[in-house]
């Protein structure tokens, strides 16, 4: 499913004017608060009327100004999850889950009621009503509730902003569900790279209304100096990784990837289990030489691929490590420094892994 947007608009002194196009999977809206993320989507939903532009979905036009074209929210077939779950208070999970699917054609409805139950965990749910739900529960039938629905594309507006730590751990590993195994397109806004990083497939950066970065997570999350603000000290590289045991010697998981073997937290993960990574570029150090006497425990062999200076004093190194791209943020003294070029050889010391795992 391909998604096309352009639009111009007017909010008070606030000027949206952006045109992004999504390949599918989950393309993320990031960028700090009051850049427009919300006004998108809710565009894109038809909960509100761009003053000009066009969106459409697969070739069918949902707005097109220039032809006074703007079909109506409940026609889109847009599922629309909210920062906070907007559930019925008086009806049962059951009928929550259900309540949209009334509005979809018998012949065009394919969210199956027991295969998105399974896939949320929520069977248990189903006859309490939302006061008797936790947020994270809450959030969870709301996608459910989405899905049911049979969307051609789903909306998340922050769907965490309003959930602990603790219950947006919960909540993730059912949004990369969704997105690995429904196959639903999803437009998720969000400010935090954290969450961008796990979940993206691909990323629209906004600052201030306009599009400052769009394309694939990989490349936008290395792409420190097109994040806005102080998001850019945030950028790095995403990885994934394969399970490989346990250490029962020193308690930590041995995760294993192209540039080799990851020492992590204990972990419950099985054999073969894949997880995701992000890597801060400032947790990288880097040397010319194999060091000795040192505590770190995560040290990969590369080459540099590509100096790219940002900021006045500052450089992004990109690496190869067998195969697993890396990026590195050091001073333009360090860089000069060290005397690297591309093609040369270093280690590449992380000094913490400060990843959500999937």
């Amino acid at each position: 499913m391909s998604l096309e947007v352009a639009l111009r608009h007017k909010l008070g002194a606030f000027a949206l004017d952006i045109a992004f196009s999504s390949p599918g999977g989950l393309t993320a809206l990031f960028g700090p608060s009051g850049s427009g993320k919300t006004s998108v989507i809710d565009m894109i939903g038809g909960l509100m009327r761009p003053e000009s532009g066009r969106i459409s979905t697969d070739g069918r036009v949902l707005v097109d100004t220039a032809t006074d074209t703007f079909l109506p929210a409940h026609k889109r077939r847009i599922g629309y999850v909210f920062q906070d779950a907007r559930l019925f208070p008086h009806l049962t999970v059951r009928q929550n889950l259900t309540y949209g699917r009334r509005f979809v054609a018998g012949a065009e409805r394919y969210g199956d009621f027991d295969e998105t139950v399974a896939l949320l965990g929520i069977g248990h749910l189903l006859d309490r009503r939302p006061a008797k739900l936790s947020g994270g529960e809450k959030q969870r039938i709301a996608i459910g509730r989405a899905l049911i629905a049979s969307p051609r594309l789903i909306l998340m507006d922050e769907p965490l902003a309003s959930l602990d730590d603790a219950r947006k751990a919960e909540i993730v590993p059912f949004i990369e569900r969704l997105r690995d195994e429904a196959r639903v397109p999803i437009v998720y806004v969000s400010h935090s790279v954290a969450e961008v990083a796990r979940l993206a497939s691909d990323i629209v950066v906004l600052d201030r209304g306009r599009v400052s970065a769009a394309g694939p997570a990989r490349d936008i999350l290395a792409g420190l100096d097109l994040l806005p603000g102080a998001a850019g000290d945030e950028g790095g590289s995403r990885l994934l990784l394969n399970f490989a045991r346990l250490d029962a010697q020193s308690g930590l998981s041995l995760f294993q990837s192209p540039a080799g073997n990851w020492h992590l937290p204990p972990s419950a993960h099985r054999p073969g289990d894949r997880v995701t990574v992000f890597v801060k570029a400032s947790d990288i150090l880097l040397a010319t030489k194999p060091l000795e006497g040192i505590s770190a425990l995560n040290v990969f062999s590369g080459r540099v691929t590509a100096l790219r200076p940002t900021r006045a004093h500052e450089i992004l190194v990109d690496l190869d490590c067998n195969g697993d791209l890396l990026t590195a943020r050091i001073t333009r003294h360090s860089a000069e420094r060290l005397g690297l070029f591309e093609g040369m050889a270093v280690q590449a010391i992380v000094k913490t892994v400060r990843l959500k795992e999937s």
